[in-house]
């Protein structure tokens, strides 16, 4: 197809490390090989500069709780930015907020195209704002609603969130794509013994891996507590990532007695990534509130023995291929207690389960998207 200039409008972008963040990261990459231009537009995150491609920052303002997020200002003031804007082929918004509505307003004033991808059920994440739980979940429920059926689609990763957006009353056209991965990268993953032990596993433990931010809706705590519950040494727990939470979790595994046990290790780089998941003896999942959950398709092309929470999207993502367990300590623990820190018989059919993942599959049914929602005057 002829390229595209395309507009991400984006409410959380780097420096912040999450799976939104990934996720756009990776479209927009692999739409840039296959010679689209792709614009970011993202909030202005203090002390932090560009490193590399075609990002513009909105000033913003701290918000009043706990979280990387920030409120932008929707003013673009510069004026070529504008002029970029109005030459795009298509607006895609990943955030039904300030910036959503940014893309949106544009979209509508330059008669363009808008896709909007839904990564997050919002209602998870009532407890960030400083109002009544029922409220605030009735509230984003509503806005979801209301900002999808104002796209021309909207892309979600999975069938289940297909069903849930419709029974929110989204009636627009809505495509089932999967975020993808690089396949390629995690599946080179190998077993490290340096790794491990610098993970906390020496000589026969096992070792169980989390790849998380750390906050309250991944209910990492119940981790923490299978990890009490099982009472074996040579059972130890890494968590790479961070996040609001990390003293919460780290003073919680003090008062499980699991503190010995359990590494958290912090932000770890994308290219470690492959060998931490192929270094574990089990990769665990705890969350309930993913939309896809990408650690899970990561895990899977590792080669990873994958244990999660049985929520339908997780369900979606993992298949056959791994273990769901109910979401409770009990349960984890049972499912810790039998993993082995022998090689895993089950990685072919992992890796194979992954490949529906694959980022060149995203991309393709990505731009079939975008083309059949253009006009021939805003092909480049």
């Amino acid at each position: 197809m002829d390229p595209l200039r395309l507009g991400f409008f984006t409410e959380i972008y780097h420096p912040v490390v999450n799976g939104v963040v990934t996720s756009v990261d990776a479209l927009a990459d692999g739409l840039r090989k296959r010679a689209h231009e792709v614009y970011c537009f993202a909030p202005r995150m203090p002390g932090y500069d560009e490193a590399d491609g075609p990002v513009f920052r909105m000033p913003s303002l701290p918000l009043p709780t706990r979280t990387p997020y920030r409120l932008t200002l929707p003013v673009v003031s510069r004026r070529n930015l504008n002029a970029i804007i109005k030459r795009l082929s298509l607006v895609h918004v990943h955030s039904p907020f300030v910036t959503g509505w940014m893309g949106l307003r544009y979209a509508r004033r330059y008669g363009l195209p808008l896709v909007y991808t839904y990564h997050t059920q919002l209602e998870a994440y009532a407890h960030y704002v400083p109002f009544e739980r029922n409220a605030t979940r009735f509230a984003v429920s509503r806005l979801t609603r209301a900002f999808a059926n104002a796209a021309d689609a909207v892309v979600v990763p999975t069938q289940v969130m297909a069903a849930r957006l419709r029974e929110l009353g989204v009636t627009v056209r809505i495509e089932v794509v999967p975020s993808g991965i690089d396949l390629v990268s995690f599946g080179a993953g190998r077993r490290n013994e340096q790794l491990r032990v610098k993970a906390g596993a020496a000589g026969g433990d096992r070792l169980l891996l989390s790849v998380s931010r750390l906050a309250k809706e991944k209910n990492l705590e119940l981790l923490l507590q299978a990890l009490a519950l099982v009472a074996d040494p040579t059972l130890k727990l890494v968590i790479a990532g961070d996040g609001p939470r990390r003293q919460e979790l780290e003073q919680l595994a003090r008062r499980c007695g699991v503190a010995a046990a359990t590494r958290f290790l912090g932000v770890i780089g994308r290219a470690e990534l492959p060998d931490l998941y192929a270094s574990a003896d089990a990769f665990v999942m705890p969350s309930t509130t993913e939309t896809q959950g990408l650690v899970i398709a990561e895990a899977l092309a590792a080669g990873s023995r994958v244990i999660a929470a049985d929520a339908p999207q997780n369900r979606d993502v993992l298949g056959d291929a791994g273990l769901l367990v109910p979401s409770l300590p009990e349960a984890f623990a049972a499912a810790f207690a039998d993993v082995t820190n022998e090689p895993y018989a089950g990685v072919e059919t992992a890796r194979s389960a992954a490949q529906r993942f694959s980022i060149e599959t995203q991309l393709d049914r990505m731009e079939a998207l975008y083309q059949s929602l253009l006009r021939p005057a805003r092909i480049a």
